[in-house]
């Protein structure tokens, strides 16, 4: 019997394509952004009950208050927050006349067609964690992340307000990358909830630290004294949270910074293993091998227009 009531109450859901239109976009990779007050004055702060066909909807509320009825439940939310609604999930808003934010709605193509490149941030569901249930994503602790996304969002409001060349492109582009800051910010929510607020503090401090002493080449020990543990505390903190050891995760800073170097500036190879503290650039070059395969020589080769290359080598 309940079963049925529910099936009941789910066929007596509106459903839209954006709130009180029917009309389903023709654009495969669908996009809209609007502000809050846009749509919600118009219904008095008031959005009733409804599903979505096929688009996945965040609201980001910047400021204000909102009571969001998400299936069953009732969310009271103040901003700033991020909520994220899967086209199935019957969701609801009553908004704080103050409220200040945006919606931004985008079709499953978008969420799931990332891209056909290789590696590790390859993977078509990148984005799933964000949908496989509603989400409410404090943005108050971020203030950086906050006007990351805040300055992504008015751009996808211009971007819409004057369309130009590559327009669907840029709406995409701009889509997925706040999509991926919350993807971002999601994932360090749940590193701090299942290894512990402390174990996620400490690793974040190393790796700040890491940024500040790769290039002086650092030793492990000088890393855990810092931080005022023990190597091997440090070591299988990393190893349990990222699944490398702490001295991979500085080689592997070591060595970002020597490909930014090979690409970008036109420096000679040794005079970059110089600035990367290496006393003998011979080594350097078999390090650089080891770990990506390629000479320094023939990497910058493969990275740089060859004049440049000649010029670098």
């Amino acid at each position: 019997m309940a079963a049925s009531n529910k099936k009941a109450r789910a066929e007596q859901v509106p459903q839209f394509s954006l709130y009180g239109e029917d009309t389903r976009p023709d654009n495969a990779e669908f996009v809209h952004i609007e502000l809050i007050e846009t749509r919600s004055r118009l219904h008095d702060w008031h959005i009733q009950s409804h599903t979505h066909r096929g688009l996945f909807q965040v609201l980001f509320l910047m400021s204000g208050h909102v009571s969001a009825e998400i299936d069953n439940a009732v969310w009271e939310c103040e901003g700033p927050v991020a909520i994220t609604i899967h086209p199935s999930v019957v969701h609801g808003f009553a908004f704080s006349e103050e409220a200040v934010g945006f919606v931004l709605t985008v079709d499953q193509n978008v969420v799931f067609a990332v891209g056909s490149s290789t590696g590790a941030d390859s993977q078509t569901d990148i984005f799933a964690t964000l949908f496989v249930q509603p989400l409410a994503i404090d943005l108050q602790p971020v203030p950086e992340v906050r006007e990351r996304l805040e300055a992504l969002l008015r751009n996808l409001i211009a971007e819409s307000a004057w369309p130009l060349f590559g327009h669907t492109l840029m709406l995409e582009w701009l889509a997925r990358s706040a999509l991926l800051l919350l993807v971002r910010l999601h994932a360090d929510h749940r590193s701090a909830d299942q290894s512990g607020r402390h174990d996620f503090e400490l690793f974040s401090r190393f790796r700040t630290l890491v940024e500040q002493h790769y290039k002086d080449q650092w030793q492990i020990s000088q890393y855990a004294a810092s931080l005022r543990v023990t190597p091997s505390r440090l070591n299988r903190l990393c190893l349990k949270l990222s699944g490398d050891s702490a001295f991979d995760l500085t080689q592997q800073r070591l060595m970002l910074e020597a490909c930014r170097k090979l690409t970008y500036v036109p420096s000679g190879i040794a005079s970059i293993a110089y600035e990367l503290g290496f006393q003998d650039p011979a080594y350097f070059s078999r390090l650089f091998k080891r770990h990506t395969g390629l000479t320094p020589k023939a990497f910058r080769g493969q990275n740089m227009a060859p004049e440049d290359a000649a010029d670098g080598s």
